[in-house]
């Protein structure tokens, strides 16, 4: 009896030896703090969509993108990686890209700088997330003036570009709340993965006042060019176009309600196509145009149905023959804060076509994780 307590005694005493030294051990492992703000996120968009113009008449299911993140903060240092996958990107091919790689010292509030690839510093619906942008894509003055699928014949690239910008918050009120924000940024001016084509940088600014909590009023200006166009198809001349842009903007976005309104214009000839990557004039287009739209959507049962309405229009050439104008209306449901339906129906009018009055309907499945 007496060996058998010796012997418990002598395994237990071990046993809270051992724990004690594992405890120690853990105590000592340090996680760099880099590992401790790193995130990985992402989301899918799918896609049904039917429309019914004349003699061009289409229904299909799509893949409308995906995206992968990887976000982190070394210091006072953000850092953001940003893989897309898609099956549209203006000619309409396949394709994975990185969208964005940037970093960004964020010490004042007043004063922050941002290096790599990123969103352009040009109108409230550029860095709008896809699916809080709550619609079956951007407006079509965004598309062609903010470089998602350029005017110039830009490929698309979610209004992004490679660059440095400056930002800051300025002017607190009693409430810290800050009443005047800044940026201005210079780029390329190719778009996305793309060197400098004529070593002519595109510098875009924006400036906005919040003189109440939600309501944004602002104004952005682009000037810049896009370089090594076919200036003549005949005699082969190749040089730049220019990229002379502004923005009107107001925004009012309070709990689950938001409205924005926008006009754009352009000045500087466009290419054939628009995000088809072709780098020829098409003079037939005129070297001006502009749009806009409003939009509202509002909830209906909160946290779980919102209603919506948008307008918009968009001029090629600046002038009514060449509008493109949608009505647009839709409700968005919402499973969990991660899984959302939208649906949509448009009446869309195309002056450019023979019979301009056509349908579309738009559904999509959105989830993030």
């Amino acid at each position: 009896m007496k060996k058998l307590m010796i012997l418990a005694l002598f395994v237990t005493g071990f046993a809270l030896a051992s724990n004690a030294q594992e405890k120690k051990e853990k105590a000592t492992i340090e996680v760099p703090a880099w590992v401790k703000n790193f995130k990985f996120s992402g989301y899918g968009m799918l896609q049904y969509q039917g429309q019914d113009p004349e003699g061009n008449h289409s229904n299909t299911f799509k893949l409308r993108l995906a995206r992968f993140i990887l976000d982190g903060k070394i210091g006072d240092f953000d850092w953001r990686a940003q893989i897309q996958g898609t099956n549209a990107t203006g000619p309409g091919q396949p394709t994975v890209q990185l969208v964005d790689l940037y970093t960004e010292w964020r010490k004042f509030p007043e004063f922050k700088v941002r290096a790599g690839q990123f969103k352009r510093a040009f109108t409230y619906e550029n860095p709008t997330h896809p699916i809080t942008q709550g619609w079956r894509g951007y407006a079509d003055v965004i598309n062609n003036l903010s470089g998602f699928g350029d005017r110039t014949g830009e490929r698309s690239s979610g209004g992004r570009d490679i660059g440095l910008q400056i930002s800051g918050d300025l002017f607190p009120n009693a409430n810290g709340r800050r009443l005047f924000h800044y940026q201005v940024g210079v780029y390329n001016g190719e778009g996305v993965n793309e060197t400098d084509k004529d070593n002519r940088k595109d510098i875009i600014g924006g400036v906005w006042v919040m003189p109440i909590q939600g309501l944004r009023i602002g104004a952005f200006g682009w000037t810049g060019s896009r370089g090594d166009m076919l200036l003549n198809k005949e005699t082969g001349e190749k040089g730049s176009v220019a990229k002379n842009r502004y923005a009107l903007s107001a925004e009012y976005s309070t709990g689950e309600y938001m409205f924005r309104t926008e006009y754009l214009h352009s000045q500087g000839w466009g290419a054939a196509k628009a995000a088809s990557n072709v780098r020829e004039v098409d003079y037939s287009k005129g070297d001006k145009a502009d749009g806009w739209y409003v939009f509202g959507i509002v909830p209906v049962i909160k946290s779980k149905l919102h209603a919506k309405a948008r307008y918009q229009c968009y001029r090629s050439t600046k002038e009514w023959s060449s509008a493109k104008t949608s009505y647009e209306v839709g409700v968005n449901y919402y499973f969990t804060k991660n899984l959302e339906m939208h649906l949509e129906y448009a009446r869309i009018n195309d002056r450019s076509l023979a019979k301009h009055d056509y349908n579309l309907v738009d559904v999509e499945m959105d989830f993030r994780f």
